[in-house]
């Protein structure tokens, strides 16, 4: 776990930190593990992983639910959490970071998006729990807390 911490601050950190290439990054981030898959379940040779199964759902409904410029989808190869299913990370600068596990591909693109539209919402993305969709309540894994980015 300690490992998978150390990874998430790692890409959360940017590589420039000047404040012209921050505003000029997507606002909101929601990351997708698209190799992910229940390791219950054998899947079949030409078969989608359940990543992807989430990632093509979640960009069918983003796109009547959100401006281009609020959210991004990112596909990531891998977010290093194996063993628990579908993973997802939804990020922004100066807010914390959210990782949920064991999303079903078929349930959560819709649960997921309503938790975006409570993150963007909030200035600085301190989501109460309670207020987290309830798929996503027995999802959540971490909050990290947002990097520091020295404006100097």
């Amino acid at each position: 776990m300690k490992n998978l911490l150390v990874f998430i601050k790692s890409w959360m950190t940017p590589k420039n930190t000047s404040l012209t290439n921050l505003s000029s990054r997507p606002k909101h981030t929601l990351f997708v593990c698209k190799s992910c898959h229940r390791s219950s379940d054998e899947r079949q040779k030409n078969q989608p992983c359940d990543g992807t199964i989430l990632l093509d759902q979640l960009r069918t409904l983003c796109n009547d639910k959100f401006q281009l410029d609020e959210l991004e989808i990112k596909p990531v190869k891998c977010l290093w959490a194996c063993s628990q299913g579908c993973v997802a990370s939804v990020s922004s600068h100066d807010k914390p970071t959210y990782l949920f596990v064991n999303l079903p591909p078929e349930q959560s693109p819709a649960a997921l998006l309503e938790f975006m539209q409570l993150y963007i919402k909030t200035r600085r993305g301190a989501v109460a729990w309670k207020n987290f969709p309830e798929l996503l309540q027995s999802a959540i894994f971490a909050q990290i807390p947002p990097v520091i980015v020295d404006k100097n």
